[in-house]
């Protein structure tokens, strides 16, 4: 054979060869593929069928040497309240318990299942400091599951937002303590319970996450506002629980008038308890939670629910569209062991906030849970009015 003939097999050889991988790498990535959808949907069938049939909140903390589900040192801007790794806390124990329901398991975060299935979304968190506890949490498990994803952060005077840009997926922080509004007048700062003006922000997401609680009982320097106004008469003061009360029925009013639920997914996140006063746990004398490195055994707290858990519930219970409540009431309070304590960037005993990573992202596990569950039933009733469509 001449030099051209060889040098056209080596070519018809090599052509082969490419046409052969290339066949082989389309059927490899194909394959792939379908079993990514399979295993997805599998998953989802059983996230499915959990929470249909489980009581999420019902269970027991259980130590598991997979969690944490980060390293908070590789998590950007944890406030210096929840940060209590940078901030010397010297034991790890507490970040190794996994909570169990009783009847069926949590599912795992998922950080980049929940970047894709809430593509363009836009997660607002509306509430005091302890929204902030729970949104940095949510940023920190994106974060670890995404470590090169694109990240934007912004902020005006209204609230901060924080933008996967690859995803197109934005978390959102507005501060309001109350709810309903506190404004300037010519006598003072006046709380407004049945104002609500942010209303027209909140309407325009998404996910919305409401929380209120940890100031209605301030008093002194630290209270905001100098006079309470309700159905157009102006109150010094009035019993705190029944303000709180009052200011939560103003919101559900809202949610009822303005929210539309085929946009909107609505969730409140139930009472988070401070832990100050050992005798609620079975340890008179304790002060505070410096000295607590474990959770509590069981599902129950002895001191039990506190009484705005229920004035929530009964406000809840009257709301006539869709309200998520996450309710983290009882899990949390059996973390004693979970604040930050002296390990904060304040050096104060704080035994309200959160460690993050801690305690949040299970919180951030219920959410995602309930979100999947929200999802799942949205699309189920979009098919069904498609099918009728389809087949009238």
């Amino acid at each position: 054979m001449g030099t051209s003939g060889v040098q056209r097999s080596c070519h018809v050889s090599a052509t082969a060869i490419v046409v052969v991988l290339s066949c082989f790498i389309c059927v490899a990535s194909s394959e792939m593929m379908l079993f990514n959808k399979s295993t997805r949907r599998s998953r989802d069938m059983k996230l499915e069928e959990q929470r249909s049939s489980c009581d999420l909140y019902q269970g027991s903390w259980v130590y598991d040497e997979s969690y944490p589900l980060y390293n908070s040192s590789a998590c950007s801007n944890i406030r210096k309240e929840f940060d209590c790794q940078k901030y010397g806390r010297p034991d790890h124990l507490f970040l190794s318990y996994r909570w169990q329901p009783n009847d069926c398991d949590l599912p795992r975060f998922d950080g980049q299942d929940f970047l894709k299935r809430f593509q363009g979304k836009k997660i607002m968190f509306v509430g005091d400091s302890l929204s902030l506890n729970h949104m940095q949490s949510l940023l920190c498990l994106l974060q670890a599951a995404v470590p090169d994803s694109n990240i934007i952060r912004q902020s005006n005077d209204t609230f901060s937002t924080v933008t996967f840009q690859d995803y197109g997926v934005s978390l959102i922080i507005l501060t309001s303590h109350y709810l309903v509004d506190i404004e300037e007048e010519k006598d003072g700062r006046v709380l407004k319970l049945d104002s609500i003006k942010n209303g027209d922000i909140w309407k325009n997401m998404d996910v919305l996450i409401f929380n209120t609680w940890q100031w209605w009982y301030r008093t002194g320097p630290k209270q905001p506002w100098d006079y309470i106004e309700y159905d157009n008469k102006t109150f010094m003061d009035m019993d705190r629980m029944d303000a709180f009360r009052r200011a939560l029925t103003t919101w559900a009013k809202w949610v009822d008038s303005d929210v539309d639920p085929t946009k909107t997914t609505v969730f409140f996140q139930g009472i988070s308890p401070s832990h100050y006063h050992g005798e609620e746990w079975n340890e008179p004398g304790r002060t505070n939670c410096g000295m607590e490195k474990l959770p509590m055994n069981g599902s129950t707290y002895p001191k039990g629910l506190p009484e705005a858990s229920f004035v929530l519930q009964e406000v809840l219970s009257g709301i006539k569209k869709p309200v998520n409540l996450l309710n983290i009431t009882t899990l949390s309070q059996l973390r004693k062991d979970a604040h930050p304590s002296s390990y904060n960037g304040f050096k104060g005993m704080d035994c309200t906030h959160w460690c993050v990573a801690g305690l949040p992202d299970t919180w951030n596990q219920l959410l995602y849970a309930e979100l999947f569950n929200n999802f799942t039933k949205r699309k189920a009733k979009k098919d069904q009015s498609r099918n009728l469509m389809m087949n009238t």
